[in-house]
């Protein structure tokens, strides 16, 4: 188990903070504290919230939308629907949260007192519309709630009611497209307005206008965009949906999403859309966002020891922890470690991870390279070890009583790639994510995904090595990232343990 190292202060820390499938992130502090929550989209239990003492090292602390009656997804809710883009606030005491739920019930706020939870039930903004919510409070505790657009309006957030009418704001650079993740800040003597534009692809960027109310009128920042690597060969792209925070020494700081595309043209992004970390300087009262790249200088203050990069789970200590999600749901009759103590049963729904209502669960893959191992029983079904990015896009071993198959979904295509025989009774799975190194042409892929089995004695038998370009964002469409897991087809199926390794250089 490799474990980060701790910097000293005045040394470099690596960027991304929060690997993986992490997007949108939206960051507040109480006290000494930082706090972090990202965007879930069809999984469950939704918007992951982290902690960290020092804006580099964060660990995932539980989930806000963690029961069915916060997060209703219909079966059918397509891929990179579901939970849009949070803004997660403390003031007067309590935490609080907004949402988008794109899928069915529309912008939402949660409130808690420990950002670990429990959250509270949804209130429901059924007068505010639009994607990307944001919550700032005036002096004398009016409430403004800022949407993608970029419109505003104030609301009553104890009881979700509109107060008064919507209201437009300055929309950011004059034709550029989807203006949004707008946060609002009082900041010194001006409000300021922090947008995205762009678009969340290579020409994202980040965007800022002040004025001397929380209404406005805007003036825009002479030198916007504040932030964008368009046009760049920038090896950190699609830069944007940015949120402020100030440290406790009074340092400026700015996280937001990007990827990390590799291979060749027109580079593909595997791990989704990522949180990065990068400082802020305050000159002429405009921001100056410093150089974001992949190693940064640490944070002038002590830094936190971080949390293990490997994560194996033997199943012993109850439900899954957070860092597992499920597509849409998760019933407990479906997924337990109480039907075979120390094993994690799953039960199938759908008959395959092409059905919206497939039982899996995964965590998110986190390094350009990994290994992942899962011991299955399959003597009750059907069922394996799966690289999801959605319903059409994931490459699969699958394994039935005496034989194992590897099974490749790119968009209408589906094949069964390699088979092979295996003895009865339970067997290890292996999948291997390696990083291309040696861009050969313009089509060279982003990575080789190899799958297969593992003997007694650890060797590994690869049935199949794939194009790990398939799995990407960039083929596939939408605004995830690959999630890696287990899963059932038929029956049940049992997994007494799974285990993931990064093997980054």
């Amino acid at each position: 188990m490799r474990v980060p190292s701790v910097p000293e202060t005045g040394s470099t820390v690596s960027n991304p903070v929060i690997p993986g499938f992490y997007p949108d992130p939206s960051v507040c502090r109480a006290g000494e504290d930082y706090y972090l929550a990202c965007s879930s989209f069809e999984y469950f239990p939704g918007v992951p919230v982290f902690h960290s003492r020092d804006l580099v090292h964060w660990t995932q602390i539980g989930n806000a939308l963690d029961r069915p009656s916060q997060l209703r997804l219909p079966p059918d809710a397509p891929s990179s629907g579901g939970i849009y883009a949070p803004t997660l606030r403390h003031h007067d005491g309590r935490f609080w949260l907004i949402v988008t739920n794109v899928s069915g019930d529309g912008n939402l706020l949660f409130t808690a007192t420990d950002p670990a939870g429990p959250w509270s039930d949804p209130i429901r903004l059924p007068g505010v519309h639009g994607i990307d919510p944001d919550l700032a409070w005036d002096d004398d505790g009016t409430c403004w709630c800022t949407v993608a657009g970029v419109s505003q309006v104030r609301i009553d957030p104890y009881t979700g009611e509109t107060l008064g009418e919507p209201r437009r704001l300055w929309s950011g650079t004059p034709g550029a497209k989807a203006p949004e993740a707008p946060h609002l800040y009082h900041i010194g003597d001006y409000w300021y307005l922090l947008i995205a534009e762009g678009g969340t692809e290579r020409c994202h960027g980040v965007s800022i206008a002040r004025g001397r109310t929380p209404e406005g009128p805007f003036e825009p920042c002479p030198d916007n965009p504040v932030l964008t690597h368009r046009g760049t060969d920038h090896p950190i792209q699609n830069t944007g949906h940015a949120d402020l925070v100030q440290g406790p020494d009074g340092s400026w700081w700015m996280v937001l999403l990007g990827v990390r595309p590799r291979g060749g043209t027109p580079g593909w992004h595997v791990l989704g859309r990522e949180t990065f970390l990068v400082p802020v300087d305050w000159v002429d009262g405009w921001p100056v966002v410093g150089e974001l790249s992949p190693v940064m200088a640490a944070p002038p203050w002590p830094l936190q020891p971080g949390a293990a990069e490997s994560h194996r789970d033997d199943f012993d200590l109850g439900e899954p922890g957070p860092r597992w999600v499920s597509p849409r749901r998760r019933p407990p009759e479906d997924c337990t470690t109480k039907e075979r103590p120390g094993w994690l049963t799953l039960r199938a729904r759908g008959g395959s991870l092409d059905e919206t209502d497939v039982t899996f669960v995964g965590r998110r893959q986190q390094h350009l390279s990994c290994r992942v191992r899962a011991l299955i029983d399959p003597a009750q079904g059907r069922g394996g070890l799966a690289v999801r990015l959605d319903e059409q896009h994931h490459y699969a071993i699958e394994a039935a009583s005496g034989e194992v198959r590897v099974r490749a979904r790119v968009g209408p295509l589906d094949s069964v790639v390699a088979s092979r025989p295996t003895p009865e009774g339970p067997v290890v799975l292996r999948i291997e994510v390696a990083a291309v190194q040696d861009v050969r042409d313009a089509r060279t892929g982003p990575d080789t995904v190899s799958i297969g089995v593992e003997e007694p004695d650890g060797t590994f038998v690869r049935l199949a090595s794939l194009d790990g370009k398939y799995l990407s964002t960039e083929v596939a469409g939408g605004f995830t990232g690959r999630v890696i897991g287990m899963f059932a087809s038929g029956g049940s199926v049992h997994f007494d343990w799974f285990d993931y390794e990064p093997t980054d250089d």
